[in-house]
């Protein structure tokens, strides 16, 4: 039994030395922003720079519009019960006041409905209608931008995809022969072009949907709201 110890405890200290040794042996991890600079650079800075202008000009869309769109986001059902309650208090006039104050798409429709309220439901109806498609253009202002970011970052990465191969035939050429060494300067130009003009376009692809889907839900609140102030105005014309 003493020698069955005696062994373990060997083993086991033996295992110890030898992960300590290892430990010391493992290189200490390199930086994100050293990793991503060393990229930039071996990528080539001619074809890594409008990939990168195209990530920075498509977040900055992408950030302008997720602002306005959640400024834009206004509790509707809050709303028609306010306008609600103001035209059975004040009427029409109350009603516009606080559509006037109230920030947001639907707020904006509902005031323009409501100033053609005098000359009947079919005036409110084109107006809610005509109106509602200027507040929709006004909240897919700048997505052309963001698609165009994202049709061409990949483009640009493949196009120094390209240039890269043609870099690795031009130093074969130049060599007389092929070997991994005259050829991994191109090669290595048209791998990290291509990943990195990939990346950004999934990223903006990925904020883009959100943006869609984030629109659609307001448009949604619109229509509903138009309805719903259209029934109000003729319930306050019967009164």
């Amino acid at each position: 039994m003493k020698k069955l110890f005696m062994f373990l405890a060997a083993a086991g200290t033996s295992v110890v030395a030898n992960l300590a040794i290892a430990q010391d042996a493992v290189e200490p991890a390199v930086p994100l922003h050293q990793t991503l600079k060393k990229n930039f650079i071996d990528g080539g800075p001619l074809f890594m720079t409008p990939i990168i202008l195209c990530l920075i000009l498509g977040l900055a869309f992408i950030i302008e519009r997720i602002i306005y769109l959640n400024l834009a986001d206004k509790n509707t059902k809050d709303l028609v019960f306010d306008v609600e309650a103001a035209l059975e208090r004040g009427g029409v006039e109350a009603a516009k006041n606080l559509c006037r104050n109230t920030r947001g798409p639907v707020a904006s429709i509902f005031y323009q409905g409501l100033d053609r309220a005098g000359e009947g439901v079919e005036m409110v109806e084109k107006a809610v209608v005509n109106y509602g498609g200027v507040q929709m253009g006004k909240l897919e202002s700048n997505l052309s931008w963001i698609a165009l970011f994202i049709a061409i970052s990949p483009s640009l990465g493949f196009l120094g995809t390209v240039i890269g191969m043609v870099q690795a035939f031009n130093a074969i050429e130049q060599a007389g022969q092929i070997s991994p060494t005259v050829v991994a300067g191109g090669m290595k130009v048209a791998l990290i072009t291509t990943v990195a003009g990939l990346i950004v376009a999934i990223l903006l692809q990925l904020f883009y949907n959100y943006i869609l889907a984030k629109i659609d839900s307001i448009v949604n609140k619109m229509e509903d709201a138009s309805i719903t102030l259209v029934d109000l105005v003729i319930k306050n014309k019967n009164k």
